[in-house]
């Protein structure tokens, strides 16, 4: 399914609590007043089925066969550029640009967070009986991101920074408006 060899991905990834998601809606509001064509895509909502498909575990496959989907539909209006917030994305650009089609170019940002800032958010968010495991695994992946991180991968902290500011740093990071 190749729906557009010109096609650019933004993986944002990070471990819970960075800002994904905010960020994610910070750039899609920033390249909406600079009338840049773009489609976002919340990860997070790809794989939420239990049980777990047949085979596939992790939800991979199913992640695989949503982001495709609804790039399908998205490239089909003509758009080309795909905003995409997941935890890992940046480990899996093969994922992304089977689901994409072609040979999208991939620009791959993973935002950090020091322990007590996630902490923090996931504490404002987390208002059930799962903080603690959010906390955890948090710390955990922020560990494996480190380490397992492209080369290539743009890092920005969010620490104590505004999230417009963060959104600017990882737009100019796209090349997708002049400023």
């Amino acid at each position: 399914m190749n729906h557009d060899l010109h096609a650019e991905a933004l993986l944002i990834a990070g471990r819970s609590g960075v800002g994904k998601t905010t960020v994610g809606w910070e750039i899609s509001a920033q390249l909406q007043a600079a009338g840049v064509a773009h489609c976002l895509i919340e990860g997070d909502n790809l794989d939420q089925a239990h049980p777990a498909p047949p085979g596939d575990p992790a939800r991979t496959k199913l992640t695989e066969a949503n982001l495709a989907a609804l790039w399908g539909n998205y490239a089909g209006l003509g758009h080309r550029r795909l905003i995409y917030t997941n935890t890992v994305s940046i480990l899996e650009p093969d994922l992304i640009a089977r689901a994409l089609g072609g040979t999208p170019r991939i620009i791959s940002v993973l935002l950090t967070a020091e322990d007590a800032t996630a902490r923090h958010r996931l504490g404002a968010r987390e208002i059930g009986s799962q903080l603690d495991a959010h906390v955890h695994r948090s710390a955990t992946m922020a560990a494996r991101l480190d380490t397992a991180a492209p080369a290539d991968a743009v890092r920005v902290a969010t620490d104590g920074r505004p999230v417009r500011e963060i959104a600017r740093e990882v737009i100019r990071a796209t090349g997708w408006t002049s400023s």
